[in-house]
Formats: C-alpha cells, sequence, structure tokens
C-alpha cells in the first residue's frame, strides 16, 4: 500500500483481504500443521485397522526417543521437534500482525488476564480431564481405541522438563491455530457459527484419528466444549491453560504411574 507521502508500507487493512486470498492462507497454514497430522492420523490409522489383531492391542506412542542410548542427542532432537512445532504459531501471529489484527492479542493469548485464565483454564481441564479418561478407558476396552503411550523416555534428567515443554507446545499449537485463527478466518469467509464450529471439532479429532476411534470421537466432543467456551469468553488463554494441564497430568502420570496401577493400560 502507498501512503499520500509516497512512502510504501506493507500494512493493510481486514477489508483488502479477497476471500480467495482468506482461503488460500488458511489451506497452506493447516497444510503447514495440523491439516497436515490430521493426513498423517488417518494413514497411521488405516495402518492399525488392516494390521492383524485388534487394535487395544496396538500401541500409539506419543512422545518417545529419538536417539536411544545417547542422551544428549536425544535432547537435541526432543527440543528441536517442539521448537520447529512452534512455527506455525509465529506464522499465524506474523499474519495477523500484517493485517493489523493485533496479533495472537486478538485472540485472546497474552497477559492481560492471567488469574481469570489460569482459574478458568484448571476448572476446564478437571471437568474435561476425568471424563476423557474414563472415556479413554471404555473405548480401548470395547476395542475402539489404541493403547495410548503418553511417553516412552529414557530416565534420564530431562525427561519431565521435555514432557512438560512438550504439553505447553502442543497446547498452544492446537488451541491458536484450531480454535483462535480457524475460527476467526471462517467467520471472516462468512461461514455459520455451527458450520464453523463442525469444522474447527472434526480437525481436531482428525489429527488424533492414529489413536483410534475414541481418540477421534472424543477429541471431536472436547473441540465442540472449546469452540463454545472461546465464543463465550472471547480468549483461548483459558484454552491453553486447560489443554497444557491435560497433557501434563496425562504425560507426567503415565511416566510415574504405569506399571505401577492395574487400571492404568500397559502396551
Amino acid at each position: 500500500m502507498q501512503t499520500a507521502a509516497g512512502r510504501v508500507t506493507d500494512s493493510f487493512s481486514p477489508e483488502e483481504l479477497s476471500p480467495k486470498t482468506l482461503r488460500s492462507e488458511t489451506l497452506l497454514v493447516l497444510a503447514l500443521s495440523l491439516g497436515a497430522s490430521g493426513v498423517s492420523a488417518l494413514i497411521s490409522f488405516v495402518g492399525s485397522l488392516t494390521k492383524p489383531g485388534g487394535l487395544k492391542e496396538q500401541a500409539a506412542t506419543l512422545n518417545g526417543s529419538y536417539a536411544p542410548g545417547r542422551p544428549w542427542l536425544d535432547l537435541s532432537w526432543q527440543l528441536f521437534g517442539i521448537a520447529s512445532a512452534l512455527v506455525p504459531v509465529l506464522l499465524v501471529a506474523h499474519l495477523l500482525t500484517r493485517e493489523g489484527a493485533g496479533g495472537l492479542r486478538a485472540m485472546g493469548f497474552d497477559l492481560r488476564r492471567p488469574w481469570s485464565d489460569l482459574g478458568r483454564g484448571t476448572l476446564l481441564a478437571a471437568g474435561i480431564g476425568s471424563a476423557g479418561l474414563a472415556f479413554y478407558l471404555a473405548a480401548r476396552a470395547s476395542g475402539f481405541n489404541l493403547t495410548v503411550v503418553p511417553e516412552s523416555l529414557p530416565d534420564v534428567w530431562w525427561k519431565f522438563p521435555v514432557l512438560i515443554l512438550s504439553a505447553i507446545q502442543n497446547s498452544v499449537v492446537e488451541e491458536v491455530i484450531v480454535v483462535g485463527y480457524l475460527l476467526r478466518r471462517l467467520d471472516r469467509l462468512g461461514w455459520t457459527p455451527v458450520a464453523a464450529l463442525a469444522a474447527s471439532s472434526l480437525l481436531r479429532g482428525s489429527y488424533h484419528l492414529y489413536q483410534g476411534i475414541g481418540g477421534f470421537i472424543g477429541n471431536m466432543v472436547m473441540g465442540v466444549v472449546f469452540v463454545l467456551l472461546y465464543r463465550r469468553w472471547g480468549r483461548i488463554g483459558p484454552l491453553v491453560v486447560a489443554h497444557a494441564l491435560l497433557d501434563i497430568v496425562a504425560f507426567v502420570g503415565y511416566a510415574l504411574l504405569a506399571g505401577k496401577v492395574g487400571w492404568l493400560p500397559t502396551p
């Protein structure tokens, strides 16, 4: 855009983005992140279905070693994976900033309401976590889900810090892209709230399909709840907190309890 003084600036108002540009941008962001993960999860699920034996006899590992027996190299790969997974979030922040939307702050991902976000997120995690665990155990027992192994890292000093960082990374990527960014773009494209909710929830379920039908349905329901709360609160901060707490409890809890309690499935 050229100003009256003849200067050229790369900022523009949201109205200047055509529907075609919005669609292309959204598809590219998804192709670089969770959309690609959804395709990968579908391929993985097909492989599990066509493999001899039931789904519950197979395992889906979430945090595994990249270099067994080489802890420093393994740590380097773990940190690289966490950092590189956040690049699409930085891309979203850049795109929203360029169009004058205020970056991630536009979707309520900031420190303006830390205690409110923390309180709401903690309560949400408590409710979803208990229901989610019960649903997972039932789905696996019914043969609709693989055995989920939240972590299989070696017992080294960086194990728990990496698991916590991985949980935070998951929460930031998913909530920024699947809720804050996607809903913003679909609203701009004229989608109805119900259609946008369905798209966001189906996307969330799709990239968990590698866990089985239970993982798909459970996360899709979680997606519906998260979208409805985001519409009500106008902030993804509480959703990021809730998601991070859910994953931290799952990852760290499994590391501490696997093989020590009878109710927790292991491969």
